[in-house]
């Protein structure tokens, strides 16, 4: 079941769901999901010095082909179109072991062409970290976001009963405790 906006409040003062800096309810909280904002970090590809990433070589290093770009709060971002970048949220989430997180794009930007997520819409139970925003602009104008503004909303589930293996305390959980945009880490897959 989805939290409503009532539950979402209950879980931020109970410690189930912590999200820091804390949210100003007025602005951020919705009827059923709390709406968090756009960080100052950055991963861009370095496409101009690698012809393709192929997943199978075993040389493979996200690291290599991608590089971090650091915006202060006054400053733009241009999202070109086509473009695709990692970002993160300025607010650091942790979800309990009984409750799962599902980020969403904002409406608003979906109808310039800004998505946030490509695939990974799911926050497993125990998750701690800055959320990574999948960042593309599908438009054919360029859009320039800005640090701090509303970039995506998220919504909360209850588990029929808490995980017995949360997020952080597996050992193949690639991302945990992520400040930063970190690149995919697919070749640690087994």
């Amino acid at each position: 079941m989805v939290l409503s906006d009532g539950d979402i409040k209950k879980a931020l003062e109970k410690g189930d769901i912590k999200i820091t800096p804390a949210p100003n309810y007025e602005e951020q909280l919705g009827s059923c999901s709390i709406d968090l904002k756009l960080g100052n970090h950055f991963n861009l590809f370095n496409h101009s010095q690698h012809a393709y990433i192929d997943l199978r070589n075993g040389s493979f290093s996200s690291d290599e082909i991608m590089r971090e770009v650091h915006i202060d709060d006054n400053e733009k971002f241009i999202m070109q179109p086509g473009e695709f970048v990692l970002a993160v949220t300025k607010e650091c989430l942790e979800l309990s072991s009984s409750l799962m997180g599902r980020i969403e794009g904002r409406s608003s930007l979906g109808r310039i062409g800004i998505i946030v997520h490509g695939t990974a819409s799911v926050f497993d139970p125990g998750w701690n970290g800055n959320p990574v925003l999948e960042l593309g602009n599908l438009g054919n104008m360029p859009v320039a976001l800005y640090p701090g503004m509303r970039i995506c909303s998220f919504t909360f589930e209850e588990l029929s009963s808490p995980s017995e293996n949360p997020y952080t305390k597996r050992k193949s959980s690639k991302y945990k405790f992520q400040d930063k945009p970190l690149a995919s880490r697919i070749q640690s897959d087994t």
